[in-house]
């Protein structure tokens, strides 16, 4: 796998429908490498650190060689979207001129349901793993946020992430934090080799490559309130989080272990 992560980047060119699940009105565009993508908007609810949790999130998962759709960047042009009729997607629109976030779309694909599928221990385990550096509320049996496509198992929506960016002060404390969350985690019965995953992850998450996946991030999407913090700055803030993490990921691995038992 590759040490220096690259992610391409389009300009859209036909919005063509919501999808209106959940609160942030994501869409399916086509961009002009004829490609189709859900386009997740800087101008939704969430805001662009939805954005950039999706893009880091999404990477990591990509690094530890978990399935993902690839990620671009999506751009919005201010002429995009004046023909909209619908008023809420307009405004969303105009809100959102610059630089988007994508995933390529899986068509056909059908929403992972745990009472029918069974996932094996090792990729289980993996993906609990994944969720708990990333602090990822957004995997429960009512939202599992994967997808069955080409008979294989996807990771998709890391918006909800990293959610340490919304009071910045915090970040070693929320570095060092169990997840208490996982006790709702969809595939924590399945997840019986965290020990060992646990030691794989470390060794392929290094620094170098935390660092090369944060980098990815757009300046632009870190320019939000320069009077709190330096582009700069909040670039190595994400970097030294996971970095940070990584490093003590026993502290949640514990945790998941624990949850597990209760489970049983």
């Amino acid at each position: 796998m590759a040490q220096h992560p690259e992610i391409r980047t389009v300009n859209v060119t036909r919005y063509v429908t919501p999808l209106r699940e959940g609160g942030s009105l994501p869409a399916i565009a086509e961009a002009d490498d004829g490609f189709m993508y859900v386009l997740k908007f800087r101008g939704a609810g969430q805001g662009i650190k939805a954005l950039i949790a999706e893009l880091i999130g999404g990477e990591v998962a990509r690094a530890l060689g978990l399935k993902v759709p690839e990620l671009v960047l999506a751009n919005l042009d201010t002429a995009f979207g004046r023909t909209e009729p619908d008023e809420e997607i307009q405004d969303l629109l105009k809100a959102s001129v610059g630089l988007n976030l994508a995933l390529h779309y899986l068509s056909g694909a059908i929403t992972y349901d745990p009472a029918v599928i069974k996932i094996e221990p090792r990729l289980a385990s993996q993906i609990v793993w994944l969720d708990c550096l990333l602090m990822n509320v957004d995997r429960t049996a009512r939202n599992t946020n994967m997808l069955i496509w080409q008979k294989e198992l996807w990771l998709i929506d890391h918006g909800a992430t990293l959610f340490f960016h919304h009071n910045w002060q915090s970040w070693k404390e929320q570095a060092l934090k169990p997840f208490v969350q996982v006790k709702d985690h969809v595939l924590l019965p399945q997840a019986s080799q965290l020990i060992e995953v646990d030691a794989e992850c470390r060794t392929m998450l290094t620094p170098e490559r935390i660092r090369a996946i944060v980098d990815l991030v757009p300046d632009e999407w870190l320019a939000t309130d320069l009077a709190e913090a330096s582009v700069a700055e909040r670039r190595q803030v994400y970097a030294d989080f996971l970095i940070t993490r990584i490093a003590s990921s026993h502290i949640f691995v514990k945790e998941a272990q624990h949850a597990g038992k209760i489970l049983i």
